[in-house]
This record gives structure tokens, sequence and C-alpha cells, in this order.
């Protein structure tokens, strides 16, 4: 694919802070305001399983990105060539410099680029401006920090296309320091507000962060212990809803059942066929009739209580594998009563849900009956075909929901395949998340709690500027180039678009730049700007806008380079490859040539021996792709695809600080006293009077030694 000047790629795939001691608390995953953070329980797995993973966390930011300015700097200082830096927890940068040199700055193996997580909500914020921002009608541009200001007649010159542009007066003062008064020209990241909502017939409700209906999805091909496991979840999923939290409850298999709330303590369920489509007069018989398939928990918590109760296992002599799953049916039935009019009426005005739907799919098995579903076995000779054609139709369905503000978590327990190529889609186009389990126990029920409080955007959009002929080459993260329809154009707009789908603070999307030609001038400038709808229902336009000073020297260059981050960006390109295993081979045997280019490339060569010495400015660097190499996204210590394919995109859409545990897990060492070490990860001899814990990002392995050693 190809963007305006230059081409560029798109990629989709489907933590702790920095030690110190003490340590400090885990971060809370996810919030349920931005300024006051949720509780969630810690979930402990066993270190012998691979297959259970927690909702991905982010943590405080405490990086430095490179950009140019402090918080109040003064615009149009004359420019030092020795730029501050300030925290940005939102764009961090592989340098904190740009060499100039375009050999050498595009060189693949190390290559320059920016991890950005523009929905990160931190505490402070942003300046908040409830207004429309001002942009360069030439190239779309946000006026900011860096823009030169004419105070007499108040034009601006924009940073990313050096035209002129006017203000109508409103930046005509009478000196410089008086346009500290406007935060988007004193700040390197500001918020503009519009708290209209794009939904027609929305009633705006009492409670200021508004949340949609959620619809439950059960699996009824569970054998007994799985059910009994999966029905103490559900118990408690349940009773940790607000009382104004409205949901329901669907189980499918070869049909799709709907239960209805209307007839108080009895259980029934409306049942529709899963070999098919729900058809619109199915659905509007479900809609307009006389049952209730949405309501309030308050108002129906001892009847989903007895629902849960009174599901029974399989009872078929059927392996797993074979039985009949209709789950895309089962979506596309929640998702067609979510579009329709809530059963809820109040003096005969239908309220609509604010905020995302959702619906949490529990699963046991793969979806082998009626749409999007695959054959029962791999071996089908036909099955390549069947899951690609399966795979389109789930992608088409995330895609539905995700215009309509419903997102879809698909969570999987059991020992039963999933199939995750064909499911994964489903999830991801939604702005969901697709994760396996061991069972459906603990640590299914607390990620059940914390997928239905997950606060997220909706409709975001990703725009990507920069000066100076830097490009963007490619993105890895969770969304897909945008459609040229979906954003506002300008006359000689290169910017680089993408479509959200959903905007959460754990994510980060990997961009990867190159330039054009040589770079002349002393500064670069890069804009990222994200609109999206947030839980509140107010459109926000979150701009931020970095500068980064450009060196001729390559020691200089290299001295600025972020290891970790860079370190990250590899990691993302490389696993991004990675879609099979002999894929993973070959792509171990690349980080070894990757190595050696580096060397080439970036070191010095050892007197009179044809060897280079790796650059002594990167000396983690190895370290990092050493764990890349051997690790589970790469090498064979998890055992089944789909827990390498769920892990891997995990990986790929996950924020900084999950993404470095992922790569490079940090092993601390407990001691006697409650004191806490931090040791190699690459070479430790277990003792057995020390208690040692591995952080690996989506999970915490503890090594103790009693009458032997013993994992936890």
């Amino acid at each position: 694919m190809s963007i305006p000047g230059g081409p560029a790629q798109f990629s989709t795939p489907p933590g702790p802070p920095v030690f110190s001691s003490p340590l400090r608390p885990a971060a809370v995953p996810f919030r349920t305001t931005p300024v006051s953070p949720q509780p969630v329980p810690f979930t402990p797995r066993s270190a012998s399983s691979s297959s259970s993973v927690s909702l991905p966390t982010s943590s405080a930011p405490h990086f430095l990105n490179g950009a140019a300015t402090p918080h109040r700097h003064l615009p149009f200082a004359a420019p030092s060539l020795e730029d501050s830096s300030v925290d940005s927890p939102y764009v961090l940068f592989s340098a904190r410099k740009v060499l100039k040199q375009k050999k050498l700055l595009n060189a693949p193996s190390l290559g320059f680029g920016a991890l950005v997580s523009p929905g990160r909500e931190v505490s402070p914020g942003p300046e908040t401006l409830e207004r429309d921002p001002r942009r360069c009608l030439n190239c779309g541009a946000y006026v900011n920090l860096y823009s030169d200001v004419l105070i007499g007649s108040g034009q601006w010159q924009c940073v990313i296309c050096k035209k002129l542009n006017n203000s109508e007066g409103e930046f005509v003062v009478s000196s410089k320091h008086d346009l500290l008064q406007w935060p988007e020209l004193a700040s390197s990241t500001v918020d503009y507000v519009h708290s209209g909502n794009r939904r027609p017939g929305f009633v705006p409700m009492l409670d200021s962060r508004v949340s949609g209906p959620i619809f439950i999805l059960i699996d009824e091909c569970l054998d007994e212990a799985h059910l009994q496991h999966l029905q103490g979840s559900l118990h408690a999923f349940l009773d940790s809803l607000p009382p104004t939290a409205r949901i329901g409850i669907i189980s499918y298999g070869k049909t799709v059942s709907v239960c209805d709330f209307s007839e108080g303590a009895a259980v029934i369920a409306d049942v529709l066929p899963g070999n098919k489509s729900p058809t619109n007069d199915s659905l509007k018989a479900l809609i307009y009739g006389t049952g209730v398939y949405l309501s309030p928990v308050h108002a129906s918590l001892p009847v989903a209580h007895t629902i849960f109760s009174s599901l029974r296992p399989y009872q078929l002599s059927v392996a797993e594998a074979l039985r009949d799953r209709c789950l895309g049916a089962a979506v596309e039935v929640a998702l067609g009563i979510l579009q329709g009019p809530s059963a809820e009426l109040s003096r005969g005005i239908i309220k609509r849900s604010g905020g995302n739907c959702r619906i949490l799919v529990c699963a046991g098995g793969p979806n082998t009956f009626g749409p999007g579903s695959v054959p029962h076995s791999v071996q089908h000779p036909n099955y390549a075909y069947l899951e690609k054609t399966a795979m389109k139709w789930m992608q088409n369905l995330g895609h539905e929901a995700q215009r309509h503000s419903t997102i879809v978590d698909i969570l999987c327990a059991g020992t039963c395949p999933v199939r995750v190529p064909v499911l994964r889609p489903l999830a991801k186009c939604s702005g969901g998340v697709l994760l396996l389990h061991d069972d459906f126990g603990e640590a299914f029920g607390v990620n059940l709690q914390r997928a239905s409080t997950r606060a997220a955007g909706s409709h975001g959009l990703l725009e990507i500027r920069c000066s100076d002929g830097m490009l963007v080459s490619q993105v890895i993260g969770p969304g897909e180039e945008a459609s040229p329809d979906s954003h506002e154009t300008f006359k000689n707009d290169t910017s680089f678009c993408i479509q959200m789908h959903s905007v959460e603070e754990t994510q980060s999307f990997s961009v990867s730049m190159e330039t054009e030609s040589d770079i002349n001038n002393n500064f670069v400038y890069f804009q990222f700007a994200v609109r999206y709808s947030n839980m509140y229902q107010s459109e926000i336009t979150r701009v931020i806008t970095s500068r980064l000073q450009t060196v001729d020297g390559l020691s200089a260059y290299l001295s600025s380079m972020q290891e970790d981050v860079a370190s990250v960006i590899i990691g993302k390109r490389t696993v991004l490859r990675a879609r099979t295993a002999s894929d993973s081979v070959d792509m171990r045997l690349t980080i070894d040539e990757r190595v050696k280019d580096i060397a080439l490339k970036f070191g010095t060569q050892v007197p009179k021996s044809k060897l280079y010495r790796f650059p002594k400015e990167l000396s983690s660097l190895p370290e990092c792709l050493f764990h890349l190499r051997r690790g589970p996204l790469l090498g064979s210590i998890i055992g089944h695809d789909d827990e390498r394919s769920v892990v891997r995109s995990l990986f790929l859409n996950a924020s900084f600080d999950l993404s470095l545990r992922m790569l490079a897990p940090r092993c601390i060492m407990h001691r006697e006293g409650g004191t806490f070490e931090e040791l190699p990860a690459y070479d430790l001899a277990m003792q057995s009077n020390y208690a040692v814990v591995l952080d690996h990002g989506t999970d915490i392995f503890i090594w103790l030694q009693v009458k032997g050693p013993q994992y936890h």
C-alpha cells in the first residue's frame, strides 16, 4: 500500500515500571475513570501452565521521549542545538536524535521509529480545550508550541509544510510571551473536547460515565468439570456488576438460546437455528416482542443466577472438537438485539445505550456449525480454503460490531483447540481481545470481570505527520489503514491515517520511519493526532507534537538511542512475520543476521581483523534480542499453535511496558528479611534459601525450593 509522498505498509497482527528498591506496587490494569483506578484482584497461576494469560496491563510512564521542549517552553526562542527532553506518556522514540545520513538512518537492521500510545490516561493529563483546533489549510497539521507566530498579524507557520496560516487575529499580541496564554502554544500535548454525541436518539444518563449493556454468550458444549468452574465464575461476575448495568444472556450449541427475563424466577429462552444467520424477521420478533432480553442487574439478579445454575453439561458421547458450536450465529443474534431498541422503556422514551456495548463470549471450543464455521477436523481435504473463508466472515462481523460501538471479547478455556486464527479477526476488528485459559476457574473469572469494566474509546482515528521528508514505512498495532473517506483531507496532506479498533491505555502502535533523502535542517518535527469518542460520550482530539534534533555524527546518534524502545520496535517487526512454526525458525536466524549487520554498519573494526565490535552505546540491545530469540514469542516454550498465536497477538498490540517484559523478562530475588534484588535473567543458579520471581509481562513465575524445587 502507499501513502502520499512515499511507500508505507500498515501491518496488523492479530508492565511493570523500571525496577527500584523497594518494589513499587503493580499498576492497575484498567480504570473505571481516568482519575480513580479500580483495584483488580491478583491472579496467580502455575508455572507449568502456559495457556492462561491475563488481560494486558500498563503502568505509569517514566521514560523520556526526546521531544524538544519543557512543558512551558517559550515559543520561538532561538532554538539551541541541545534540545532538552520532556517526559511523555504518549510517544517514545527509538532515539532522542535523528541521524542526517539517509543510508544509516534507514538501515533496516536497526532502523528508526517510535512507540505511540495515544489513548494512555495519566494524571495530571494534558490541558483540555473546549473548542475546535486550528489546523494548517495546506497539510492539515495542528498549530503547536513549535509553530512560529507573527505577533503583529497573528499568522502562524506550520512546522510540517512550512506554510503560513491565518488565525483571524486571534494570535495578535504585544509580545511573544503573551502567546503562552494559549495552551496549544505552550504544551506539547493538548486535548480538544467536543461534548456532543454522534448517536441519534441518545438520552443522557445520570452517571457521567456511560456504559453500554453486556451480552454474555455461553458455550453449551462443556463437560461437567469445566461447566462447574464456569458457573462459579459467572456467579461471581454477576455479583461484581453495578446494579444499573444491563445484561443479556445467550447460550449456543447447535442452536442459539436467548434468555428471557420477563417471567420472573422461571428460566425461559427463545431458540433460533444456529445453522444460518438470523433473519430480519426473527430479530424483529425478538426486539418488538414481549420478551425482555436486556435487563438491569438490580431487576434481574435472581433470574440471572438461576439461569447460570440451570446450565447442564454436554450429554452426547462426542469428542470436544467434534461438537457443534454456532458461535458466529450467536454473536449475530446478540449484535442484532443490541442494535435494536432496548426492552427497557421509561415514559415512552426508548433509552439507547451510551458507551460501548460488550459481547463477552465464554468459549470451550471452535466455531464448527453455521456461519463462520470450520470443519471439525483440520484434516478435512478442503480445510485451508474453508478456514480462509471463515476468517473473512469473522473479520466482516467484527467490523460490523465496531461500526455499532460493540466490542467482542472472546475468553476461551479448556483443553480443546479453539482455532485462534478463525476467532481472532472477530475480536480484533471489533476492538476486543481473545484470551486462552487452562480452565474456567479463578483466572478466567477475573478476566471476565476486567473485560466488562475495561474503559475503551471508540471510532478512533490516528493521524501521523512528519516534516523534512520523513515517511512512515510500517505501522504495527491494533488498527488498520483508514479509508480516504473516513477522515478530512487537505490539499497537500501527507499524513498516514490509522482506523483504531478501540482506544485504550494498554495499547501502543509501533511506527517505523525512513527519510527520503539526507536531512539538512537542525530539527525534525513529528505530530500524532488521535480523534475518538471517549467513555463519557465526548469527542476528543488529542494532539501530540515532538521535535528531535538532527546530528551528523554517528556517535551522537547512537548515544541518544533508547535501547529498550528500539528493542521493542525490532521485536514487533520480527514477531509480526512469525505466523507459523517454520516462520519462527526463520525469524530466529534473522535475529542473528540483524546483530551482525548492526555491528558491521554501526560498530568499529577490530585492529588487524575482519571482525567488528558491537557498538558500546547499544550494549543491552543484544541481550533483549537474545531473550526474543529463545523466549515464547519465537522459541518453542509454548506448545500449541493457539497459545503461540495469542501471546504474539498480545505482544504486537501491547503497551511499551508490557511489551518490554514479554520481550525480556525481569528476574527478582527475594532474600530473607524482605529485601529484593534484581538479577540477570540469563545465567542464574537456583538457590534453596531464596525465592526467585520472574516477571514475564503476562505471567509471573516464582521459584521456591522446599524439599526439591517447586514452581508456582
